[in-house]
Order: structure tokens, then C-alpha cells, then sequence
């Protein structure tokens, strides 16, 4: 796999960011927020209030628009993102993890350090030529985003639901 533990971290955590807005949504509680961050690791700073799963939720198109972009439009996307939040890149060793990167003080806004995690991320996309792994759900009736970390670039769905799915309407297609 092209990408470092961190990158794949910030890529999943934001993947599963923008497919809390498929219907139904499922980012709309303060406990829904809770479980979106313990699942994804985040350190640092926690409001935990109403503000902020707005702020999150106010997110997501934003980060759909950028990890669906093409190439040359997510670098300026990637270069305005880190620009507008004044991310200083630092390496840090916390919480047992080894050096990696953060852009953004501990203390910052969760929204701030989701959208400059998901930038820092989508720097190693660019630069490594690997957008083709981020796609749209091959299911027709769904818009969710897909993060294919497989080393074959096989996966084309963006939940076990949906491949579950289509591989039972493709085997009741056969048999008819």
C-alpha cells in the first residue's frame, strides 16, 4: 500500500465522515458524533456539543467535493484548505503512535482538524497519483464514497450492504 498508517487513518476517518450524509444520515446526535470519533482516533480537543456536530456536519460536502476531485482541482482545493486553516506541518509522537504528522495545534477546533487532516491525507494522493482510489458506489442506489486500500483495486462498493446487495441481485439475474 502506497500510503502511511496516518494517511489511511485520516482517509477512512474522512470517508466515513461524508458517508454519514447517505441516506439516512446518520451524523445527527451529539452520541452519533461521539461514536464517529472514537471509531477514528481523533485526539485533542473535544467539545462535544451541538456546535460542534454542525461544524462536522457542515463538513461534509466540503470533503466529498475534495476527495472526488480530479488531480489538478484537489492540489489548489488541498493548497486553500491548509492555507485558510494556517496548518504549520509538525511531526508528533502520542498515544503510542509513532512520528507522523499534525498541522494543527492538539487544542484546535475539531472541524479544523479534520479538514486539515483529510488535506495532509489527500497530499499523499496527489503526490503518489493514487486518486483512482477514491470512487463513488458502484451501486446504482447509492452515493456513497469509496476508499479502496486493496491491493488489487477491487473494491467498488462502499459498505458490506451494498456489495451484499448487488451480489444477490446478480445471482437472482443468472438463475432467472
Amino acid at each position: 500500500m502506497p500510503f502511511t498508517n496516518d494517511t489511511e487513518m485520516s482517509l477512512k476517518a474522512t470517508v466515513a465522515l461524508v458517508n454519514t450524509a447517505s441516506e439516512p444520515d446518520t451524523l445527527t446526535t451529539i452520541a452519533d458524533l461521539s461514536a464517529w470519533y472514537a471509531e477514528h482516533q481523533y485526539t485533542g480537543r473535544r467539545d462535544g456539543d451541538a456546535a460542534e456536530l454542525e461544524a462536522l456536519r457542515a463538513l461534509r460536502p466540503v470533503l466529498r467535493e475534495l476527495l472526488l476531485a480530479g488531480r489538478d482541482d484537489a492540489a489548489v482545493r488541498v493548497n486553500q484548505l491548509l492555507a485558510e486553516a494556517q496548518a504549520l506541518p509538525q511531526l508528533e509522537r502520542h498515544d503510542g503512535l509513532d512520528w507522523h504528522i499534525h498541522a494543527v495545534p492538539r487544542d484546535a477546533p475539531l472541524e479544523r482538524r479534520v479538514i486539515v487532516e483529510a488535506a495532509m491525507a489527500m497530499v499523499d494522493v496527489i503526490r503518489a497519483d493514487e486518486l483512482s482510489r477514491l470512487s463513488v458506489c458502484a451501486d446504482d442506489g447509492c452515493d456513497g464514497l469509496v476508499l479502496d486500500l486493496s491491493r488489487n483495486r477491487s473494491r467498488r462498493y462502499c459498505s458490506t450492504a451494498c456489495a451484499n446487495r448487488n451480489a444477490v441481485a446478480a445471482y437472482r439475474a443468472r438463475r432467472r
